[in-house]
C-alpha cells in the first residue's frame, strides 16, 4: 500500500486509536479537517500537533478557509468577510487584512495549507453550483486583482495557497456535490477569459485544484478531474504548471463517487497528472456511530492506497517529487499563544464589522456545512 499520494480526512475532534494506527501505516501526504473537527481552538491545535506527531515527514494539513460561508472555524472564531463582501467594498487593504488575519488563525490552529482562493469566474450568478456566495466576480481582472491581494497576504503568513477550481467551475450550472456539471466551454474559451487568473498570478500560487466538471469539447471522456487531456496536456505542458502541486477535488463528492468506486477514481486521478487524491469521507449520516465512520475510513482508504501502489512506478514517482517539494516549502504552526489566539480573533471581527456580508441567494449547497 501507498498513501503517499493521498490527503484524508478526520472523523472526529480527536483521533480514534484505529485511525492513528492506519495513519501511521498508510503515512498519507496529509490530512483536512472540517468544522467536525473543530470544537475548540485548543481543541484544534492538539488535534494538528497529533496529526504531525504520526508523520515521518512534515505532513499537509489543510482546510477550507474563504472566508464567508465556508469558514470551517465559524463555531470558535469570527467569521472573516467572503469573497464577494470583499469585492463589493473595493477595499485592498482591507481584502489585505483578510488574507493575514486568515493565515494567522491557521497558523495558530497548526494548518499549512488552505484549499482557497477560489479562481472562478462567476458565469451563471443565478446557478445553484455551489459557488454561491464564494466568487470575487465575473471579470478576469477583478479577481487577478483581488484574488490575488488576499493570496499575496495569506502566504506572506507562511501558509500555503491553493487556487480552484481548474479550469473553470463558474460554467458549472448544477453542484458537484450532487452531481456532475457538464459545460460546453472550449479550450478557446477558456483560454480567453478562466484561466487568466491561474495564469497572471502563477509565481504566486502553491498549488491546483481542479474541479468536478466536465468539458466533453474539450474531453469527452473524462471530468476535467480525472483528464489528461486538461490536466498534463492544457495545465502542465501548455500553460506551465509542471512544478505546481496539482489535487483533486473530493472525490467523494456525488460528481465522481456515483460513477467510479474507489480505488479507480482514485488511479484516474493520478494518471491524469493529479499529485494527490483528496478523500475527504463524508459524515453527513448523523445516525452512523463513530465506529462504523472509522471502519469506512480505513476500508476505502486501504483501497486508495492499494489503488497508488498499483501505478507505474515513473508515475509515482513523478507525483511524489512535486508532494516531497511542496512539503518541503511547508511552515510549521505559530508557538500556541491565548493571547495571539485573542488578538487575532479581535482583528477578525473588527474587519468584519465594517465589510458587510452580501446576501445570496440559492446558496443552499452542502460545502458550508461540512
Amino acid at each position: 500500500m501507498d498513501g503517499s499520494l493521498l490527503v484524508l480526512g478526520i472523523a472526529g475532534p480527536e483521533l480514534a486509536p484505529e485511525e492513528a494506527a492506519l495513519f501511521r501505516k498508510l503515512q498519507p501526504a496529509g490530512y483536512i479537517l472540517f468544522t467536525r473537527n473543530i470544537v475548540s481552538a485548543v481543541q484544534t491545535r492538539k488535534l494538528t500537533d497529533d496529526l504531525r506527531d504520526l508523520s515521518s515527514d512534515t505532513p499537509i494539513i489543510a482546510i477550507d478557509q474563504e472566508g464567508g460561508r465556508v469558514t470551517r472555524t465559524k463555531e470558535i472564531a469570527p467569521v472573516a468577510p467572503s469573497a464577494p463582501a470583499l469585492a463589493a467594498h473595493k477595499d485592498m487593504v482591507k481584502i489585505a487584512e483578510a488574507g493575514a488575519f486568515t493565515g494567522d488563525l491557521l497558523r495558530l490552529l497548526g494548518f499549512n495549507l488552505d484549499f482557497a482562493p477560489v479562481l472562478d469566474l462567476d458565469h451563471f450568478p443565478e446557478s445553484q453550483n455551489a459557488l454561491r456566495g464564494r466568487c470575487w466576480g465575473r471579470d478576469a481582472q477583478r479577481v487577478i486583482d483581488y484574488a490575488g491581494q488576499w493570496n499575496r497576504w495569506l502566504r506572506k503568513r507562511s501558509v500555503a495557497s491553493c487556487a480552484k477550481h481548474f479550469p473553470a467551475c463558474g460554467r458549472a450550472q448544477s453542484d458537484p456535490h450532487h452531481d456532475l456539471p457538464s459545460s460546453p466551454a472550449t479550450l478557446e474559451e477558456l483560454l480567453r477569459e478562466d484561466v487568466i487568473p491561474y495564469t497572471a498570478l502563477m509565481p504566486e500560487l502553491d498549488a491546483i485544484m481542479l474541479a468536478h466538471v466536465e468539458f466533453p469539447n474539450i474531453d469527452a471522456d473524462f471530468p476535467a478531474s480525472l483528464s489528461p487531456r486538461i490536466i498534463r496536456r492544457f495545465l502542465r505542458d501548455q500553460l506551465g504548471f509542471d512544478r505546481h502541486l496539482v489535487l483533486t477535488d473530493d472525490l467523494d463528492m456525488g460528481a465522481i463517487a456515483n460513477r467510479y468506486g474507489r480505488g479507480q477514481d482514485v488511479k484516474l486521478a493520478i494518471e491524469a497528472g493529479n499529485d494527490i487524491a483528496l478523500i475527504c469521507h463524508r459524515t453527513d449520516t448523523a445516525e452512523i456511530a463513530d465506529i462504523a465512520l472509522i471502519c469506512h475510513r480505513t476500508d476505502t482508504a486501504e483501497i486508495a492506497a492499494r489503488a497508488v501502489a498499483e501505478l507505474p512506478r515513473w508515475m509515482t514517482d513523478e507525483a511524489r517529487d512535486r508532494v516531497e517539494r511542496f512539503r518541503r516549502k511547508l511552515c510549521g504552526p505559530l508557538v500556541w499563544s491565548e493571547d495571539k489566539w485573542a488578538k487575532t480573533c479581535d482583528s477578525l471581527a473588527a474587519l468584519a464589522a465594517v465589510v458587510p456580508e452580501i446576501e445570496t441567494s440559492q446558496a443552499a449547497s452542502p460545502v458550508a456545512g461540512y
